[in-house]
């Protein structure tokens, strides 16, 4: 959680009640800090399922499509301005029906599988271990490889372990070497199974933590202790699998998974379209998205019960909003588009886990193209970006960087009957001291005037400052008009004192300002 800031919030708070009126203001201590912002919180997740990676990611070296060895030029760009620090692969649920060797060895000898749980479809096995290892090589990032535990054995992966990571002359660093690639690729993150409580196996947490205790020592040995092992955690609010597992946890062990997704209509079965849609679900949709902080700090209180100095992260390794795909796409491939509606589900949820970074230490968006909430979509060589990259792309600057204590104080947005906080906001510093404020104004029908108080630090000037917002609040980008969401420069702002800014923020609109 946020760490206090005692007398003054104090203070404030008699203030605001005793003048009972509303008032929007943001205090931050820039004295003392807790945690860094792990970059790792800006992870995404690729996994073979519709066309994020063929027709995404990857096109073959023959594709007329501009391509670098067989990956698209534009989205290698793209991912790179937008600074993944680490991907993960190969699922989801297609992780547990994933044997790693049918991804190995010459392109055209490679086994064909069926993808049983997206579409269908035949796998041909085009992009595999290989492929996916440079490709992260390519932009930068650290893989995180997702083991099969459901359909897999112990054996397959501590030979995928070898073949990945051991420089030895061992069998499986020969195979490698006879594919290709001399180096072993280091693979720091490997998860042991993925949802096991559903596709992943349908296991209960008694007979997964048993599983994990087995998985987890021997990735240890023939990782030589030093992969970050992350254990399969709960769906959502499933609070006894995050006791169970806790309580017996396995001491390699350095991470546990939650898996949350946003539905902004009434259930599952009932999702809402992506675009098109009536206010009610743009409310709903960030309702529903606030309820990450509940699951961040319930879970975040059994986990610090087993695990005070916090040395095991909370990895939020599937996130984002999740809608009906669009008219005439394959069910099954979850193809949807994005919205301004997405771009702030995005925010809030990347300034929770920025103010709980303590706890949370890597999240990984769902999913990097073509898929459910998508920062890039494709359609033949056109590409488009969408208002969740932006986002990805303006946060950026808080990775690594010294969460700065804060309390937001401000009013709410109602609608029928019901409210949720108008404002969401986080706060870090640089390693050169530059203090970045990132706000959202959820509202979609007002501007926002807040006050903004530095203690402990004086405002110099404002460096730089932009505003992601959109004409409707059901915008989104097109591959007809692709820049109708996009940042532009932000200068309704003024430093009001040596430690005071007073902004006006625009409905519907996310906001980053550094501050030197």
């Amino acid at each position: 959680m946020i760490k206090r800031i005692p007398s003054l919030v104090f203070i404030f708070f008699l203030v605001v009640v005793a003048n009972a009126q509303e008032t929007n203001k943001m205090i931050v201590d820039a004295t003392s800090s807790t945690a860094v912002i792990n970059k790792n919180i800006y992870g995404h997740f690729a996994e073979h399922l519709g066309r994020c990676i063929y027709d995404g990611i990857w096109v073959g070296k023959d594709s007329k499509i501009p391509n670098i060895n067989g990956y698209r030029t534009d989205i290698i760009n793209a991912l790179k301005e937008m600074k993944i620090p680490v991907l993960r692969w190969p699922g989801g649920c297609f992780a547990d029906t994933y044997h790693w060797k049918d991804g190995i060895g010459p392109i055209n000898e490679r086994a064909k599988m069926m993808n049983y749980h997206w579409g269908g479809v035949v796998e041909n096995n085009t992009f595999g271990t290989h492929e996916f290892l440079n490709l992260c090589e390519m932009l930068g990032c650290e893989p995180y490889i997702s083991a099969n535990v459901g359909s897999g054995s112990v054996v397959e992966m501590t030979q995928w372990i070898e073949y990945m990571n051991s420089d030895k002359d061992v069998p499986m660093a020969n195979l490698r070497r006879q594919n290709g690639r001399e180096k072993p690729w280091n693979v720091k993150f490997l998860g042991v199974g993925n949802e096991s409580w559903g596709c992943g196996g349908n296991m209960t947490p008694d007979y997964y933590v048993n599983l994990l205790r087995n998985y987890s020592e021997m990735a240890g040995i023939y990782g030589q202790w030093k992969l970050q092992q992350i254990g399969c955690g709960a769906n959502g609010a499933d609070y006894n699998w995050t006791e169970v597992v806790m309580k017996q946890r396995p001491g390699a062990m350095s991470g546990l998974s939650l898996h949350y997704y946003t539905i902004a209509g009434p259930d599952w079965g009932n999702k809402t379209a992506a675009t098109g849609f009536e206010k009610k679900f743009y409310f709903s949709g960030l309702e529903k998205a606030l309820k990450i902080n509940e699951l961040i700090e319930k879970h975040s209180a059994i986990m610090d019960k087993y695990d005070p100095k916090k040395q095991i992260g909370l990895m939020v390794d599937e996130w984002g909003i999740w809608t009906d795909v669009e008219p005439g796409t394959e069910p099954g491939f979850l193809f949807q588009q994005n919205s301004i509606r997405d771009a702030l589900i995005a925010s809030l949820t990347l300034n929770s886990f920025n103010n709980h970074a303590d706890r949370v230490k890597m999240a990984n968006i769902a999913q990097t193209i073509n898929v459910l909430q998508s920062v890039i979509l494709t359609e033949g060589s056109k590409m488009v970006l969408t208002p969740t990259y932006y986002v990805f792309k303006m946060y950026a600057v808080h990775q690594d960087a010294k969460l700065l204590p804060s309390q937001l104080i401000g009013e709410s947005y109602e609608m029928d009957g019901k409210k949720i906080p108008a404002l969401s906001s986080s706060v870090s510093e640089d390693k050169n001291g530059n203090v970045h404020l990132t706000i959202s104004n959820l509202n979609p029908d007002k501007d926002i005037s807040l006050s903004v108080e530095l203690v402990g630090k004086s405002f110099g000037k404002v460096n730089s400052a932009s505003v992601l917002t959109a004409p409707d609040y059901n915008s989104y980008n097109s591959f007809e008009k692709p820049a109708t969401v996009k940042p532009t420069d932000f200068r309704n702002y003024k430093i009001t004192g040596p430690s005071t800014l007073n902004l006006t923020i625009p409905s519907k609109s996310v906001l980053v300002l550094e501050i030197m």
